[in-house]
Parts: structure tokens; sequence; C-alpha cells
């Protein structure tokens, strides 16, 4: 009768050792992917690539290479050049950003009938300061909290056609500290009434959105985040050739007003938002 030979019982590798089998970046994808989905809790906001960021430079136009179908014709407005101001591209719009006033010098978005249609997203609410800027040129949560003034979207949440996109909206470098009531009330009737044009339009409709600052405008935060006096919103139809302006005064007391002409924006601004000026002005 043959007796039974005794096996050797199977080691198990040490965690030490699988790390070195697998390597560091396998788990580290392991371990991000369980701490996004387990217990519930929600994966952090989708950001771009960082080689999607671009600084300006001074004495050179701003050009916004990587994402020209923000702009009309492709061509971004022809602003001033200044330091610390970069060129963001995001999934549904581009920020040109400025480090000095820690906010958007302007938001780019293209929007027509599909894209509105698009824009059904449940609205997300986690704001981030965006890495991609250095610290010493962005804004912080912390700026916010307690200053009286919201988180003011330039890209609207509303306009966002997928998920990506919506948690891409909520990056401080798309707000600016804006009155709640006049961004709760007139503005979004202004944004609203921005899509419902958009998805009747028969193409493509530019929109521009951006803040306005003055000799007086104060700052909230440690970091020192400027409040603007005004915001403005440029549409423009690209296949009808016209377009118009809105432009409210940063407080309580803005109520709903008629639209200024193009020309009227630029007059106020200084600042020529389109390549080819649009028809009436």
């Amino acid at each position: 009768m043959k007796t039974a030979t005794s096996r050797k019982p199977t080691r198990v590798k040490s965690f030490p050792t699988l790390v070195r089998r697998i390597g560091l970046t396998s788990i580290a994808v392991v371990v991000v992917g369980l701490q996004a989905t387990g217990c519930g809790m929600k994966p952090e906001p989708v950001v771009p690539k960082p080689s999607v960021v671009q600084e300006s430079q001074p004495g050179q136009p701003v050009r916004f290479a990587a994402c020209p179908q923000f702009f009309a014709q492709g061509i971004a407005p022809a602003t001033l050049p200044a330091p610390k101001q970069r060129e963001l591209c995001y999934e549904a719009f581009a920020v040109l950003h400025s480090g000095e006033t820690r906010t958007p010098v302007f938001v780019a978005e293209k929007l027509n009938r599909q894209a509105v249609q698009d824009a059904d997203e449940k609205r997300g609410d986690k704001f981030f300061a965006d890495a991609r800027l250095p610290r010493a040129e962005r804004a912080e949560l912390s700026d916010y909290k307690g200053s009286g003034y919201s988180r003011g979207h330039m890209a609207p949440a509303g306009d966002m056609p997928t998920p990506a996109a919506m948690a891409q909206s909520f990056s401080l470098a798309n707000m600016v500290p804006q009155s709640s009531i006049q961004n709760s009330g007139p503005w979004a009737k202004i944004e609203k009434d921005t899509r419902l044009y958009a998805s009747r339009a028969k193409g493509d409709v530019f929109v521009i959105t951006g803040p306005v600052f003055d000799a007086s405008s104060t700052t909230i935060g440690a970091n020192q985040v400027r409040v603007p006096s005004h915001l403005f919103k440029l549409v423009y139809d690209a296949q009808t050739g016209r377009a118009w302006a809105h432009w409210q005064a940063n407080a309580d007391s803005t109520k709903a007003g008629a639209p200024i002409s193009y020309g009227e924006l630029v007059k106020r601004t200084g600042v020529e938002f389109l390549a080819t000026a649009p028809q009436g002005d």
C-alpha cells in the first residue's frame, strides 16, 4: 500500500513582494478606483490634461491653439497681452485666466441645437481649485467662504453636455465673486434665454462671458480675488451674422434690461471679441 506523499504548504506572497511584482502604478490605480467607487463616494471632478494649458506670452496674441473650436472662425478675442494670463481648455469651454485677478478674463463656448439638447446633466456642486494653475495665481475655496459672494459660473453648469463637462464647470477658474441675488435672478434668466436662442438657431452660436473691473473693485479672501463691477455675455450667431451683449452690474439691485450692441460692448471694454464685425455694427 502506497503512503500519501505530503505536500508543501503553498506560500502566500507578502504584500511588498506583490508590489514589486505588479508595480506601484497598478496598485495606485486600484486604490484610486476603490476610493472613487467604494462606500458610495463620488469620483473627483474630471480635469483636462495639463498639456492643454498654455501661458500667454507678453506681446503675443492669445491663440488657444488647443481648443479653437470655441471661437468664431477659430480666432480668440484680441485682448491686450498681460502677465500671468493662461489659456485653459476644457471639454465644453475655454478660459483665459488672469493670475492677477484670480478670475477669468473671459470664458468662451460654442452652443447649437444639439449641444443644448445634450445639456441635460444632473447638476454637480463640487467646486474645486484648478491644480493646473500655480497656487499663487488661483482662487481657493477658502477665498469665497464667508465672503458674501457666490461662486458665479461664467460658462454655466446648465450648458454642460456631459458628466465630465459638468464636473469641469465647477473649477474656480470658471468663477467670479458674484452677487447671489443677481446670480440666481436676472443673470440666470440671461443664461436660460441664451440656451433657448441656441436651441432654435440654424447653426453655431458663440458665447463669450466675462467680468469687468473698475478702479474701486474690492477683493475677497487671502488670495485677494477681485470682485467685478459688471458682467457681460456676448452672443454671436454665426449663421445670421448677428451679435448682441448683455451687460449687468454685479449688484443685488440689478434688474433685467435690454441687451446692448456689439459695438457698444467693444466701446465699454476696449476689446474686439470677434475677428469679423457682425451685422449691424
